[in-house]
């Protein structure tokens, strides 16, 4: 069977990072700071200590956006359903 690879969720990164990239070079921090830029308020980063004891930005769901991963859940969910109708119809 082959494995699974999810497109979409790699589609989207890809994406995020080529438009902060758009206008001008970036190191990765900065990229990281653009795309929370971008989010409009979706995704918070704060500075933590990693498994190793070095300093780490970790990225968090805000309130708005958990509700933006149940609604785009949601909109996947049936966009599949309708495509297993369509596949598994006589």
């Amino acid at each position: 069977m082959a494995k699974e690879k999810p497109d979409l969720v790699y589609g989207t990164l890809d994406m995020l990072i080529l438009k902060a990239l758009q206008h001008d070079p970036r190191h990765g921090l900065a990229i990281a700071d653009r795309i929370q830029q971008m989010s409009q308020d979706i995704l918070r980063v704060e500075w933590g200590v990693s498994d190793n004891n070095r300093k780490a930005r970790y990225y968090k769901l805000t309130s708005a956006g958990r509700k933006q991963l149940a609604a785009e859940k949601d909109h996947w969910l049936r966009i599949t359903k309708g495509i297993d109708l369509v596949l598994s119809g006589t």
